[in-house]
């Protein structure tokens, strides 16, 4: 796989704290309910804590009570990449951000969120930023 941001792994270690590089370099998962954007209602966008690439923005954000940020789609269809994930005994979706590869979460569907896509992109808060809308 090419993305537009490539780097070696002792920069993305020497760039991110030991929990972001476990989490968007190595796919690890943040503890549920511990994230810093889980609960978040602030208006804005949130962008790959790895890259500062757009992902998606609070109007598709809603409250799962998954333990984790929820959003029904990204910001633009290009902004995330999608791969079959078949770890931990179970198939998956995993959501890459699709300018430097690193791991955000999972996308499930299916689940009967009243939301627009029937969609739920459960991302790791420590893979976000939000930058809040000015105002």
């Amino acid at each position: 796989m090419s993305y537009d941001i490539e780097k070696p792994d002792e920069q993305w270690r020497a760039e991110l704290s030991p929990n972001e590089y476990a989490v968007l370099r190595q796919a690890a998962t943040e503890p549920a309910f511990t994230g810093e954007y889980t609960d978040t209602t602030a208006k804005g966008v949130y962008s790959c804590r790895a890259c500062g690439a757009e992902l998606f923005t609070s109007e598709t954000k809603f409250a799962s009570h998954c333990g984790w940020p929820s959003f029904f789609d990204p910001k633009d269809t290009d902004a995330v990449e999608l791969i079959e994930d078949r770890s931990h005994g179970m198939v998956r979706t995993e959501v890459r951000c699709a300018r430097c590869g690193s791991h955000l979460g999972h996308v499930f569907a299916g689940e009967g969120y009243a939301t627009p896509t029937d969609q739920r992109y459960c991302i790791n808060s420590i893979s976000l930023r939000l930058e809040p809308e000015a105002g």
